[in-house]
């Protein structure tokens, strides 16, 4: 996600409705990883407002406080979640503490064995080769994961200064091809291929920005799909219709159905 979702406070639940569809179980264990921002109480404590009113598990992994959680191994917490939401903040400052708890590794581990892994801002940019981060002040590039191999710049309309040090540092080889992506838009991956671009509001963008082998980039404005839902209320709110099935889950579902098995 390019933003959105419940820690910026987005009143539309579409993004997040999603990551719990993704993962095809009736009631899905979620965990979210606040780290980028230092795990701060607010975000923990929207996570918790969003995600305790639907069916699923919500856990928190905390780890600047994980003899107060009582999470004796959190590489094995993270490994039997369905879903994994990472947020945002800053994500050199993430990637350096994921390191010295191994969650680096348990990140491609789950990632292999086919959790969901979602996340906004640092938590959308790390699973990327690289993406550009504004944790030292000015916008830079800055490594990620590399479970996908193409870069992405997030907050397109919300921090418009991400851009053109974007489009430098793919011009430059400094990060590969990639994406910049609005608030309320989303990048929706099937093992490291891209299956859609979605979105919780009208209008948001994803642009594919490519080196142009001359110093330069080129821009290509992507198909963005609304997600079914995306003007409706929080479940239990008016109307108290389920929300339909999200754009691109049923054919996620199918690509696994030979991998694996769901309840």
């Amino acid at each position: 996600m390019g933003g959105g979702g419940f820690t910026m406070q987005e009143a539309c639940p579409a993004l997040d409705r999603l990551v719990l569809s993704l993962t095809g179980k009736p009631v899905p264990r979620i965990c979210f990883l606040p780290t980028a921002s230092g795990d701060g109480r607010e975000q923990t404590t929207r996570f918790y407002e969003r995600f305790s009113t639907w069916p699923c598990e919500p856990s928190v992994l905390s780890l600047f406080h994980l003899g107060r959680d009582r999470i004796v191994d959190p590489a094995a917490h993270l490994l039997s979640q369905d879903a994994i939401y990472v947020g945002g903040g800053s994500m050199r400052n993430m990637l350096a503490v994921w390191r010295e708890h191994g969650i680096d590794e348990a990140m491609r581990t789950a990632w292999e064995r086919g959790v969901v892994l979602a996340g906004l801002s640092a938590g959308a940019m790390c699973w990327f080769a690289g993406g550009v981060t504004m944790s030292g002040g000015a916008p830079r590039a800055a490594p990620g994961l590399h479970l996908l191999d193409g870069s992405m710049s997030v907050h397109l309309d919300g921090e418009p200064q991400r851009l053109p040090a974007y489009r430098q540092a793919v011009a430059t080889g400094a990060l590969p091809d990639g994406y910049a992506v609005d608030d309320c838009a989303a990048l929706l991956f099937a093992g490291t291929r891209l299956r859609a671009c979605v979105a919780s509001r009208p209008g948001a963008r994803v642009i594919q920005i490519c080196a142009d082998g001359q110093g330069a980039t080129t821009d290509q404005a992507q198909t963005v799909k609304l997600l079914p839902g995306a003007e409706s209320p929080l479940p239990g709110e008016s109307g108290g219709e389920p929300a339909p099935e999200p754009y691109g889950v049923s054919e996620l579902r199918a690509l696994r159905a030979g991998r694996n098995r769901w309840d």
